[in-house]
């Protein structure tokens, strides 16, 4: 399913896309709403990468 966010919204953040993806997938993770391997696929980083 695709998201789509305002330029604008995304500009506001400060955060480049990539950088968006990880840190959604690193604040699910920490809520455990999702599992390594799924916000590692979230993020668009192997797993070991995302760990780190």
């Amino acid at each position: 399913m695709p998201v789509t966010l305002p330029d604008d919204l995304l500009h506001s953040t400060q955060l480049t896309e990539a950088e968006l993806k990880t840190e959604l997938a690193l604040a699910l993770f920490q809520r455990e709403r999702l599992t390594l391997g799924q916000a590692a696929l979230l993020a668009g980083l192997p797993q070991l990468d995302f760990q780190r």
